[in-house]
């Protein structure tokens, strides 16, 4: 039973991994929470039922490349706008 104020998530909850840390062991790539579940390093977790969750880190999500100059100067000025219209007073972009 945990004694923390607020409780910490059960082991069954979707926020599981959110309950306090009892024991870490980092030179082993774990640590265990106070609701029993294992937590590796790599997002792993083991659950007290013996169950098993994969890996489930935000960076496993395929992202498309992107040119290196372009995220520099995206980086550096923000998207670039296009340049008004000076062949009238419309005001319309290019």
């Amino acid at each position: 039973m945990c004694c923390h104020r607020p409780h910490c998530p059960p082991a069954d909850a979707v926020d599981r991994a959110a309950a306090r840390t009892v024991a870490r062991h980092p030179e082993q790539g774990w640590s265990l929470l106070c609701n029993g579940v294992v937590l590796f390093d790599d997002t792993r977790e083991f659950l007290p039922d013996g169950g098993a969750v994969p890996p489930h880190r935000p960076s496993d999500v395929r992202r498309l490349p992107v040119p290196e100059a372009r995220s520099r100067r995206m980086a550096r000025h923000g998207p670039q706008r296009k340049p008004a219209c000076h062949c009238c007073e419309c005001g319309d972009a290019a």
